[in-house]
């Protein structure tokens, strides 16, 4: 038979006090934004002018690679191949094109991240320490989430996210 155990006064059960002890653990985590407002200020101007910049360069790569068929792209209206050099030569510039699109399409992705990080005042805490990440760092990619540590954790193999 399990005994219960007595609750006078001012005293919790142990589950209660558990159950308190976890929502002030969550509350204490909450941390303090790394950056003033007024450098969020800056480093959402600097992102939204790269996010733009990177915007015209994709819907020009998008126009030119996507929106025509190869013929089209080439400039050649004969419907004859001229020469299979130049087909392969045609095939790599159009696949490089692509695959530019798509590197600066990821890092618009990267980019709108950032900025709902600024918004939520967690931009400049990296995601992986949870520390903040140094200015020099946030001033030449605005849009990385991690510390240079961490990044270069991720990338040795040793990171998790």
């Amino acid at each position: 038979m399990a005994r219960k155990q007595p609750t006078g006064k001012g005293k919790a059960r142990p589950a209660a006090r558990a159950a308190r002890k976890t929502a002030a653990a969550g509350k204490a985590r909450r941390r303090p934004p790394a950056l003033p407002r007024a450098e969020l200020k800056k480093f959402k101007e600097l992102l939204l002018v790269h996010k733009d910049r990177l915007m015209g360069n994709f819907m020009s790569l998008r126009q030119t690679h996507l929106r025509s068929s190869q013929r089209e792209a080439t400039g050649d209206l004969s419907g004859y191949s001229l020469h299979m050099a130049d087909i392969g030569t045609d095939t790599y510039d159009r696949e490089f094109g692509l695959a530019v699109a798509s590197t600066e399409q990821d890092t618009l992705y990267r980019i709108d991240e950032a900025l709902k990080r600024i918004e939520e005042r967690t931009y400049g805490i990296c995601e992986g320490c949870e520390k903040p990440i140094k200015a020099a760092r946030l001033k030449a990619v605005p849009w990385e989430p991690l510390c240079i540590k961490c990044k270069e954790a991720l990338e040795s193999g040793e990171g998790e996210s």
